[in-house]
């Protein structure tokens, strides 16, 4: 949840409400709700298993009976399984597939009527793993791949009441397990020789919430790792 923190933050201090989701623990959700609501703002926490296809109509429909309505729905939720082609099992492709995938497919089915009621903004957070082809992430890969087209292809479909917009982030939270030699060794492949943070994120999202005259396009938040192949 610390990207989903560092969003869920920054929309709370432009003064929007929130509805955050979580998966199964709830106390990060819970302190996160409660750290927005002391600081004057306003925030309920969803829970609910987004592999689940009936869970995800459920989430849906809950977030908007919470305050009347969705104007900002931000896909983040996703699985990040280390297994290359050879080693991904039918088990493994469906699990992430589903979530990556499908569940953000159908949050936009099921809100895209208060969406467009509300001249609303879709944010899908993709991956580098979408444009390059990365071997030893192969479902995962492919899953973004496919963020990446339903940013498309939704732009396309709510336009021109909602916009459909995309940000593919490269190292902005290496691994927990990462060394700090492999944390110094990642921000060496990046032309600005550095790795991001979650603020460089939130700044893009922000940017895109404000671009009225952006649809269908995803940004690269990547200090141009993208450029090197």
């Amino acid at each position: 949840m610390r990207l989903g923190r560092a969003i869920s933050e920054a929309l709370a201090a432009e003064g929007m409400r929130l509805v955050v989701h979580y998966n199964s623990s709830s106390k990060p959700a819970d302190e996160l709700v409660d750290q927005i609501r002391r600081g004057g703002g306003e925030a309920v926490a969803i829970g609910g298993d987004l592999s689940d296809a009936a869970e995800v109509a459920r989430i849906a429909r809950e977030a908007a009976g919470a305050f009347g309505g969705v104007d900002v729905l931000v896909n983040n939720a996703s699985v990040f399984p280390a297994e290359g082609l050879e080693d991904a099992t039918e088990e493994l492709w469906d699990h992430t597939m589903a979530v990556n995938l499908r569940a953000p497919f159908f949050l936009i089915r099921h809100l895209t009527a208060t969406l467009r009621e509300r001249r609303g903004v879709i944010v899908n957070l993709c991956d580098l793993a979408g444009i390059q082809a990365w071997k030893s992430y192969a479902v995962h890969s492919i899953s973004k791949a496919g963020m990446i087209h339903l940013t498309k292809v939704a732009a396309r479909s709510l336009a021109p009441e909602v916009r459909v917009v995309g940000i593919a982030p490269g190292a902005v939270l290496p691994p927990d397990e990462m060394s700090d030699e492999e944390v110094e060794a990642l921000a060496r492949t990046t032309p600005l020789q550095r790795n991001g943070s979650p603020d460089d994120v939130t700044g893009a999202l922000l940017y895109l919430l404000r671009a009225d005259f952006v649809t269908g396009h995803v940004i690269t938040v990547d200090g141009g790792k993208l450029l090197r192949g």
